[in-house]
């Protein structure tokens, strides 16, 4: 093999130190910040959390990150991966509901939460309005007397059947644990499987005429068929009792003791990431949707528009909507990456 001569192996070096001042540049550009950076989201299987994802990953492409597949898990298994450095992202974090899970996988020691991706988000028991008013029905340890329990009894067990939130959700263990602080473990059955299967039998219930109890979530399209006020009303609970203790946080939405945190949902990060990427740390901290939108595109869902391709253009639809404020956005991370 011929070895290189002095002046070919000083252009060969001049070469690549100018293949490495373009990459760099390219990499500092004020407009993509994020240029030749990966990024790996991790988001909920509930495709109906996906739209706020989608949102969040066109904002970092616009920053010039490489958005990687996001990956798809359970909340405490995605805590666990943002830990360790297997994702970098979710917009899927609820602050109060998850934080068991966040803790647990090491909190802030290797994550940072920012923002508020969904305020105002509520969780709880409701019933059909016209059972409430009929027999008086206001809290949910009424269900303890047997004639009210009888009424939302769809298997002739003697308990009211009530739908609740998938295993992994974060959501069960709430439930689970009311049951028994309000006792009504020999009251109430808790049903579980597939949610959205499970409100389907509920709402056809419900268009039948029929009893119906349900555990839910605003912001999503269950709220827009069954309307809060119109079909159905909250049930309070008696005193506020959640898991791990802490009954000190909000529970209490218009006059009414919900029983379950009134909640937000901020993005989560991986440290490590988030301290080498301040663009898309101040981008993620910026991005909010209204739970009114992401209720209306969940019911555009349930209306059939559902495959991915839908959700990616409902959360183009939305970004082409919200331009001015997006454009904001992105111009403030930019600037934090200055």
């Amino acid at each position: 093999m011929s070895k290189l001569t002095v002046p070919q192996r000083f252009l060969k070096s001049l070469v690549a130190l100018t293949l490495a001042t373009s990459a760099l540049l390219a990499h500092a550009s004020p407009e993509r910040p994020g240029e030749g950076t990966k990024v790996t989201p991790i988001f909920p299987s509930i495709a109906e959390e996906r739209f706020r994802g989608e949102v969040a990953m066109a904002g970092l492409r616009e920053l010039g990150y490489k958005v990687q597949e996001p990956k798809e898990t359970e909340y405490g298994v995605m805590m666990v991966a943002l830990a360790n450095g297997d994702a970098d992202f979710t917009v899927h974090l609820w602050e109060n509901l998850h934080a068991k899970f966040y803790q647990q996988a090491g909190g802030d020691e290797v994550m940072v939460k920012v923002g508020e991706i969904l305020p105002g988000v509520l969780q709880g028991y409701l019933i059909d309005k016209k059972t409430a008013e009929q027999y008086n029905i206001k809290y949910i340890t009424d269900l303890k007397k047997p004639e009210i329990a009888k009424l939302f009894d769809t298997n002739g067990d003697g308990k009211a059947d009530l739908t609740g939130c998938n295993p992994g959700w974060g959501c069960e263990l709430a439930i689970a644990h009311h049951m028994k602080a309000y006792d009504l473990e020999k009251s109430i059955q808790v049903n579980q499987g597939s949610y959205f299967a499970l409100m389907a039998d509920t709402i056809a219930r419900y268009k039948e005429g029929k009893p119906i109890l349900y555990f839910t979530w605003v912001p999503q399209w269950i709220a827009s068929v069954l309307v809060e006020g119109r079909d159905v009303v909250w049930l309070e609970v008696p005193k506020t009792d959640l898991p791990g203790g802490d009954n000190t946080v909000n529970t209490m939405y218009q006059g009414k003791n919900l029983g379950f945190a009134i909640d937000k949902i901020v993005a989560a990060l991986n440290k490590d990431f988030a301290e080498k990427n301040p663009a898309a740390v101040k981008f993620l901290s910026l991005v909010q949707i209204s739970t009114q939108d992401e209720s209306e595109q969940n019911l555009k869902m349930q209306n059939g528009e559902k495959k991915p391709a839908d959700i990616e253009r409902h959360a183009k639809e939305w970004v082409a909507a919200h331009r001015q404020q997006f454009d904001q956005w992105l111009q403030a991370a930019r600037s934090a990456a200055e």
